[in-house]
């Protein structure tokens, strides 16, 4: 991505989120694949990045496609942008990982449980220094899309994420 898609992908991001959107947030959608949706001039209206995470459950290390940083423009929301970069997403997650995992606020979880994602019922924490540390607070937003490879998985066990900057999850 060029120094200016960037510089532009920052800008759409933090006036979707309203400005509760920032260098860390953004540091957690780079580094993977991004589905952009733009409309006739050619000006970004909808996003969603899939990151690669390992998450532990029940002991195993699943090779996970983490969604981070899921937007559409204000004035475009209600018209199926967040399905169509919603649709991409999944199918990459299919394909291609162990699990799908993400952090949903409340206004965005209605669109991926229509989805078929599932809340993970379990407790959840995040691997430190000194051993897991629960995160109680996450519990009931992070919501997971089972593949092929991960169908039978229990999703009322303990969940666990690698530590890093900013939200856990």
């Amino acid at each position: 991505m060029s120094e200016a898609d960037r510089a532009s992908l920052k800008t759409f991001l933090s006036e979707a989120f309203a400005g509760d959107f920032d260098d860390t947030d953004f540091d957690h959608c780079l580094g993977g694949l991004h589905v952009i949706a733009e409309d006739d001039r050619g000006t970004i209206v909808g996003h969603a990045a899939l990151v690669q995470r390992h998450l532990e459950v029940s002991g195993a290390v699943l090779r996970t496609g983490y969604v981070e940083a899921v937007a559409v423009a204000a004035h475009m929301r209600r018209r199926g942008i967040g399905d169509t970069v919603m649709e991409r997403i999944d199918a990459i997650i299919r394909r291609s990982y162990d699990l799908g995992a993400l952090g949903a606020s409340d206004a965005g979880r209605p669109l991926y449980l229509r989805r078929g994602w599932q809340p993970w019922t379990g407790p959840l924490g995040v691997c430190t220094a000194h051993g897991v540390r629960s995160t109680p607070g996450d519990r009931g937003s992070v919501l997971v899309l089972l593949t092929g490879r991960s169908a039978d998985e229990d999703t009322s066990g303990l969940l666990v994420c690698e530590r890093r900057s900013g939200d856990s999850w």
